[in-house]
């Protein structure tokens, strides 16, 4: 066999190779484009528009983005959303993280465990939105019944503007809590114990480990939740629209929520689509900022 005749067997055993990769990932991006990209740019086209998609639609320009500018909920929406995001980052997104540092120093029933947190992701999300309701009952409510059990004043949560958008956002971190944990617990068992070895050798304690060991080699892996954390935040949906209906007092209307008003209960959908695109542009701008500082400090 000639040298040539065993360069083109190669060179073929290579395109075959090929063709099969890029027909299996043909398929995730086709489904992507279809899904994910076409819709955006719908979007895009459709909050420039003034259409009732019976009629041709009216090029508008920028009267949609007026239109949203001036609703008196357009500033309570954004406020809500990012003080939601902000909360969800203080309670919800450190939770996981010692959820899965005790999880993994556990010896007995880590297994068990394991699928006790992960539970509330494998429940509909509406099931758990509805769960909380019950909780939340001012009357009958399980927190409310521990509160009077140790004495203490029954709280309003849904139903008072101080604690809706608080009660909201402990429903979103116990759904999501067993995505996160699992993550993490698997970032954690890639660090090498000699680690933490060396580390009780130096008389570090447990703090002290977690601190200067934990922390720094799952460093990438936090960077990429808290990015997760933020956009999934931001598009809060679900919770605000079967627990309080945007209220009390329109303390929990969001962003997301308030598209939806534009598109089902105004019959605005062109409204509804700006305030998709100004979302858009804001998580995008987060993301690029958020990319580019976390580049620069893993180099």
């Amino acid at each position: 066999m000639t040298t040539l005749t065993i360069r083109r067997a190669q060179r073929g055993r290579a395109i075959r190779r090929n063709i099969t990769a890029y027909g299996f990932l043909s398929g995730a991006l086709i489904c992507f484009a279809f899904f994910s990209w076409y819709p955006m740019v719908w979007e895009i086209i459709l909050s420039f528009q003034q259409t009732n998609f019976v009629d041709p639609p009216v090029w508008v320009g920028l009267e949609n983005f007026r239109t949203v500018f001036a609703d008196s909920a357009f500033a309570p929406a954004w406020l809500n959303t990012v003080t939601f995001t902000a909360l969800a980052l203080v309670i919800g997104y450190g939770v996981p993280f010692v959820v899965a540092i005790v999880l993994n120093e556990l010896r007995h029933c880590r297994a068990y465990l394991r699928f006790v947190v992960y539970l509330p992701v494998m429940l509909p999300p509406a099931v758990g939105v509805l769960l909380f309701q019950w909780f939340y009952e001012p009357e009958t409510g399980l927190f409310n019944t521990i509160l009077g059990g140790l004495n203490l004043p029954a709280l309003g949560w849904l139903n008072s503007t101080d604690t809706a958008l608080v009660s909201l956002v402990i429903v979103s971190t116990w759904m999501n809590l067993g995505s996160g944990t699992l993550i993490y617990l698997a970032a954690l068992q890639t660090i090498p114990g000699e680690l933490y070895e060396a580390a009780e050798l130096d008389g570090a304690g447990i703090f002290q480990r977690i601190w200067h060991v934990t922390i720094p080699q799952t460093k990438l892996i936090l960077l990429v939740m808290l990015l997760l954390q933020v956009i999934a935040t931001m598009q809060v949906f679900i919770e605000p629209f079967l627990l309080t209906g945007g209220g009390p007092e329109n303390s929990t209307v969001t962003v997301v929520y308030l598209m939806y008003q534009y598109a089902f209960n105004f019959g605005n959908i062109n409204g509804g689509n700006a305030l998709g695109v100004m979302l858009m542009i804001v998580l995008l701008v987060f993301s690029t900022i958020y990319l580019r500082v976390s580049r620069e400090n893993r180099s």
